[in-house]
């Protein structure tokens, strides 16, 4: 992928000069103000109607609308890619995911899913205040007041494999528009109301799935002396991953292991002859990965062999590393300071996202805005307030104030 090269404005000035002309930053945000009205109303929409990964093709017709491009063709799937301003040179990317979770959702409210699959991840949020800053771009367009393109990127997929992002990156259009960064932005938990995390560097985990297998000697439950239980080496195998975070990583990494799933036997006095369980493996560093695949693979094989049985593990390999160009970290802050945010230099959390795909090849920036109270991501009584829309969109825009201001500081040299 190709772009344009950002340059790092240097620590000696607040804010970089000459990417957001005077006026243009409070007129961009004071068009989204005027867009958050309309955008609330998409996002109950797109919350009582969501769908799942690989299906999204309703949510993007209805975004794709919003933003003036009912039209736009398909890529990867049921993604789309609307770019709003004049037709070649740099854009700035800003992204949304389209996919829902399959969880029944449990808020009440009267817009609330009405199918087994619901937003509880903040997505529908997100897509509302992606509109909202397209509509307010778009507008600033035709007034000829917008000084770079921008690329609003529909992304499928986020939440499954294969990865959207992936796909998309792959595709080659995202690159066909010569993005000269690419700019998200999460809802998070874990982070008080009003701040936004944007930490330079490694922010979230790379992330492999795996399944482990235990192949025993089945029999009669009441002669287990007979069998070769593959339910007691499994379960002994799942307690022995855990100390590969406690002896076996570098206490100063970041490590899970975590299993998701456990299945074995469909009567209780039949023991199976098969047993398996399925898990996550997570690093903030990817020099890690290899040594935690062989320690996986060891623990397993060897434990089962204890119990007489034969244990084999297979990885699939997920998203890499989520990190975050320095450069446009820093350019973004004091944007966010000057949208009223709280900035938050340092979060990050082995949660994962494919946005991490786009970090390879453009200068990328992944925001964490925090939504406060007790209720988790992936929780079926997730619900942020419509507020939340507003808020996403302003950080958006700050990103993309922040990415302007390093266009301008960095000219128009090329990036490999």
């Amino acid at each position: 992928m190709s772009g344009t090269a950002l340059a790092s404005p240097g620590a000696s000035s607040p804010r970089p000069p000459g990417g957001a002309a005077p006026g243009l930053a409070s007129s961009l945000r004071a068009r989204v103000r005027a867009e958050v009205e309309a955008a609330v109303a998409l996002r109950h929409e797109l919350h009582a109607d969501p769908e799942p990964s690989g299906s999204e093709h309703a949510t993007a017709a209805r975004v794709a609308a919003a933003l003036g491009a009912p039209q736009a063709p398909a890529v990867a799937g049921t993604g789309r890619l609307i770019r709003i301003g004049r037709d070649g040179g740099p854009c700035v990317a800003l992204r949304a995911e389209l996919d829902a979770l399959p969880i029944t959702e449990q808020t009440g409210v009267p817009w609330a899913s009405r199918s087994p699959v619901m937003h509880a991840c903040g997505h529908d949020v997100h897509l509302a205040a992606l509109a909202a800053v397209g509509r307010a771009a778009r507008a600033a367009d035709d007034a000829g007041e917008l000084p770079v393109p921008v690329l609003a990127v529909l992304q499928p997929r986020e939440e499954a494999i294969p990865s959207g992002a992936r796909d998309l990156v792959a595709s080659g259009a995202l690159a066909a528009h010569a993005p000269a960064a690419v700019i998200a932005v999460h809802l998070q938990h874990q982070l008080p109301a009003g701040t936004v995390a944007a930490a330079a560097g490694t922010v979230n985990a790379a992330t492999d799935d795996f399944e482990l297998t235990v192949e025993g000697v089945g029999g009669h439950a009441g002669y287990p002396q007979l069998a070769a239980d593959p339910v007691v080496a499994l379960c002994q195998a799942v307690l022995a991953l855990q100390q590969i975070v406690s002896r076996r990583a570098d206490p100063t990494h970041a490590v899970v292991v975590s299993v998701g799933m456990l299945r074995a036997g469909h009567a209780a006095n039949v023991i199976p002859p098969t047993a398996t369980a399925r898990g996550t493996l997570r690093v903030l560093d990817e020099a890690d990965r290899p040594a935690l695949h062989r320690a996986v693979r060891e623990i397993v094989a060897h434990t089962c062999l204890a119990y007489g049985c034969r244990g084999a593990v297979t990885i699939d390999q997920g998203e890499p590393a989520l990190v975050n160009d320095a450069a446009l970290a820093e350019a973004s802050w004091p944007w966010l300071r000057e949208a009223g945010f709280t900035v938050d230099a340092s979060f990050r959390s082995c949660g994962a996202d494919d946005f991490s795909y786009y970090t390879r090849d453009v200068p990328a920036l992944m925001l964490f805005l925090g939504t406060g109270g007790p209720v988790t991501l992936h929780h079926p009584s997730f619900l942020p307030p419509d507020e939340m829309v507003g808020q996403v969109a302003d950080a958006l825009l700050a990103g993309y104030l922040g990415a302007l201001d390093l266009l301008a500081a960095g000219g128009a040299a090329g990036r490999a």
